[in-house]
């Protein structure tokens, strides 16, 4: 019997060696809380349409510009969209290919079985 548990011990530290670090793991945790909020998914899905300004969200989704204004501000910390200055406006967009992945896989996954 001892022999099994050290066969699963040397399985369990090979796993451990093969896991990201902890701080890579609370970044991976942050970042699908993001995901987490249905009001950002939406914004996300605005912005995987086209770019967009607060105010074009905002009447896209019935919300007010400040409550857009604020999940954008999260949504800029966490990486996800990226404003670019255009004259007196911001037009917003996803700040990356990977972020339209993480969105399309999402979709793809919650929609399989319908």
């Amino acid at each position: 019997m001892a022999e099994h548990k050290g066969k699963g011990d040397a399985a369990a530290e090979d796993i451990r060696k093969k896991l990201p670090d902890e701080q890579t793991i609370y970044e991976l945790a942050e970042l699908f809380k993001m995901f987490g909020d249905p009001t950002r998914a939406k914004i996300l899905g605005c912005l995987q349409v086209r770019d967009l300004c607060v105010g074009e969200i905002a009447v896209a989704l019935g919300m007010s510009v400040s409550a857009v204004s604020h999940q954008l501000r999260v949504l800029r910390g966490a990486k996800l969209v990226k404003g670019t200055k255009e004259g007196k406006e911001v037009k917003y967009s996803l700040d990356d290919d990977h972020v339209t992945k993480i969105m399309e896989y999402g979709l793809t996954h919650v929609n399989e079985e319908r």
